[in-house]
C-alpha cells in the first residue's frame, strides 16, 4: 500500500458550497429538480429532459421506452465500451449485438456497422468514449432509412462540442452521466435529452414509473458525496484506494441496474453546474495540451480537446503493463481503462457465440489513459510525463495510428 499523494485516474470537483446547496435540495426537492431540468433544456437547446439515478439507469430507461414502441429486439453497441452499456441493454430485456471499432477513434468501424444492422435492429448506441466525438451523422445516415433509432451515449462528453454542436444532442436521444469520474458530478446521476416528442413520451412514461429515492437513501448519498469531496483529493485518495471492498479503479460488470429518479439533494449539489462544467473542460483542455507537447503525441481531436481522460495506445500489451505498473508505484493515476472487449466479459460472454472483435481486443490490451482533471498539480503533470516518457518508444502518435488503421 502506497501511503502519500496519489492521483485518482478520474475526478470531478465538489466544494463545500455544493454540499450546502445539496442540503437545501433535501428540503426543497421539487424546486431543485425543476430548476435543473429547465437549465438542462435551455443549455442544450432540447425540448425534453429527464433526470434519473445514474447514467446506466438513463440508458436502461431509454431502451425500455424504445422497446415499448417497437417489436425489434436488438441493440447494436461498440465491441469496446463501458461495461454498463451491455448491462443496460440486458436490463431492458433486449439483445446486445456487437460491432468492432476503429482503434484510433474508438468509434464504430462504419463499414462493419452497415453490415451489422438488420431488420431486427431497434437502435444503435453510439458512444463518445473519453470525450472523443464519434461520427453521429454517419451513424444516422446508415440508420435512418432502416427506421433505426440512434442513441447518443455522451456519458463521458458532457459539455463537449463537435462543429459547434453539443455532443448528446446529435442523435435521436442523448444521455449524460453525473458519476464521480465524469466531468461534473453529484456522486451519481443520469440525464436523458431528446427533441423527439414520440421518444419523450415513451421514455417519460418509463421514468415516471420509477420511484424517487427515500429520505434514508438521500441522507446516505449526501454523506457519501461529502466523503468523496474530501477523499478524492490526491493527498487523501490513497486511503480509499487502499480499501479493497471499495474496488476503486476496477471495472465491474453490474449484475443489476437500480432504476430511480434523481433526488432533489443531488440536483441541489449541481446548483452551479454550468460554471463547473465550463471550468472543468477548460482545465482538461490545458492538461491535454501539456501532455501532447511533452509526449510528442497528436491526440485524435487535437491538443486542445477536453478529454475526460487522455487515451494512448502502447505499442504492445507488455509495454502498456510496464507503464501502468510504474504509475501505480508512483501514485500517478495512469489507468488501463476497460480490461476486455464486451464479448469477453465473463458474465455475458456466452451470448456472443465465440465471436471475435480484433480491434476491440487490441485496444483492451494496449490502452492507457492519462488523467487530465483539475486535481493535477504541475509536479504531477511533470511526473506523469516522465513516467510515460521512460517508455517513450512504446507510444505511437495518434496521427501514425490513423495511417496504420
Amino acid at each position: 500500500m502506497k501511503i502519500g499523494r496519489k492521483v485518482p485516474p478520474a475526478a470531478a470537483p465538489i466544494v463545500w458550497n455544493d454540499l450546502w446547496h445539496g442540503a437545501i435540495g433535501i428540503v426543497f426537492a421539487e424546486q431543485s429538480i425543476r430548476r435543473f431540468e429547465d437549465e438542462i433544456r435551455a443549455h442544450f437547446g432540447v425540448r425534453h429532459a429527464f433526470l434519473v439515478s445514474s447514467g446506466t439507469a438513463a440508458l436502461t430507461l431509454t431502451l425500455m421506452g424504445l422497446r415499448s414502441t417497437s417489436r425489434r429486439t436488438e441493440v447494436v453497441i461498440p465491441a469496446y465500451t463501458c461495461f454498463s452499456v451491455p448491462a443496460a441493454v440486458l436490463k431492458a430485456g433486449l439483445r446486445p449485438v456487437l460491432c468492432d471499432i476503429n482503434p484510433s477513434t474508438f468509434d464504430f468501424d462504419h463499414a462493419l456497422l452497415e453490415r451489422t444492422l438488420n431488420g431486427n435492429t431497434l437502435c444503435v448506441v453510439a458512444h463518445h468514449l473519453f470525450g472523443i466525438p464519434s461520427n453521429i451523422e454517419r451513424v444516422r445516415a446508415l440508420s435512418r432509412a432502416r427506421g433505426i433509432v440512434v442513441v447518443e451515449d455522451a456519458a463521458q462528453a458532457m459539455g463537449v462540442e463537435s462543429h459547434g454542436r453539443s455532443l448528446g444532442t446529435l442523435g435521436d436521444v442523448g444521455l449524460f452521466s453525473l458519476g464521480r469520474g465524469k466531468t461534473i458530478t453529484c456522486g451519481s446521476g443520469g440525464i436523458i435529452v431528446t427533441n423527439s416528442a414520440q421518444i419523450a413520451e415513451a421514455v417519460g412514461r418509463r421514468c415516471r414509473e420509477v420511484a424517487p429515492p427515500g429520505l434514508a437513501e438521500v441522507l446516505k448519498d449526501f454523506a457519501t458525496i461529502a466523503l468523496m469531496a474530501l477523499f478524492i483529493r490526491p493527498r487523501l485518495y490513497w486511503l480509499p484506494a487502499a480499501l479493497p471492498f471499495l474496488r476503486l479503479g476496477q471495472t465491474i460488470f453490474p449484475k443489476d441496474v437500480s432504476l430511480k429518479r434523481l433526488s432533489g439533494m443531488k440536483a441541489g449539489v449541481l446548483r452551479e453546474w454550468r460554471t463547473r462544467l465550463s471550468e472543468s473542460n477548460r482545465i482538461r483542455s490545458e492538461a491535454t495540451a501539456y501532455f501532447s507537447q511533452r509526449l510528442s503525441i497528436g491526440p485524435v481531436n487535437g491538443p486542445a480537446h477536453p478529454y475526460l481522460r487522455l487515451p494512448i495506445l502502447a505499442a504492445t500489451p507488455a509495454e502498456r503493463d510496464r507503464i501502468y505498473s510504474l504509475s501505480q508505484r508512483r501514485g500517478l493515476g495512469v489507468s488501463v481503462a476497460y480490461p476486455a472487449p464486451i464479448n469477453e466479459i465473463p458474465e455475458i460472454s456466452g451470448a456472443f457465440n465465440g465471436q471475435r472483435f480484433p480491434s476491440a481486443r487490441r485496444v483492451a490490451e494496449q490502452l492507457l489513459t492519462i488523467p487530465v482533471h483539475h486535481w493535477l498539480s504541475d509536479d504531477d503533470k511533470r511526473a506523469i510525463a516522465e513516467c510515460v516518457g521512460t517508455i517513450g518508444s512504446a507510444l505511437r502518435p495518434q496521427a501514425e495510428r490513423r495511417k496504420a488503421s
